[in-house]
């Protein structure tokens, strides 16, 4: 089974996490400098043919009331770039509290927030992908729940 991607996009950095080939866990990946966009987009698109991926998760930073904000309409444009250069489809994630939740997780692995900074942005991109496989499995459960009715 293929695997599923998710992208943490920030201005500098870009956090990467994968899924278990049976989409149920996400893991950390790495973190790829985005020194320019067309130099992110080419890793990305190398990861995507290496981790044998065949859905894309973009993290998409809404506010906290929900609204979309020049962050959210920044990475939605990145995403877009992403989207031209990739043969798989890609969907834009809420990620709202998903650095709270990575760094909540790393100071609970006794990580200074110094150390953070390294990995922090996969992580984040874990919180996402394993929030976007969870809404995932609830949806299927609910289908099956429909089809037994």
């Amino acid at each position: 089974m293929k695997r599923i991607m998710a992208l943490d996009v920030g201005e500098r950095r870009i956090g990467v996490a994968v899924s278990d080939p049976l989409r149920i866990l996400a893991r950390s990946h790495s973190v790829i400098q985005r020194d320019t966009d067309e130099s992110a987009v080419a890793q990305i698109r190398a990861l995507i043919d290496e981790e044998n991926v065949e859905r894309l998760i973009v993290g998409f930073p809404r506010s906290l009331s929900g609204d979309v904000g020049p962050q959210a309409q920044a990475v939605e444009a990145f995403a877009k770039q992403i989207e031209a250069a990739v043969q798989v489809p890609l969907e834009l994630w809420d990620e709202r509290l998903s650095t709270v939740t990575a760094a909540r997780i790393l100071t609970e692995r006794g990580q200074s927030a110094r150390e953070q900074k390294k990995t922090i942005d996969a992580v984040s991109a874990a919180v996402i992908l394993q929030g976007y496989l969870d809404a995932q499995q609830v949806r299927k459960s609910m289908m099956e729940d429909d089809e037994d009715e």
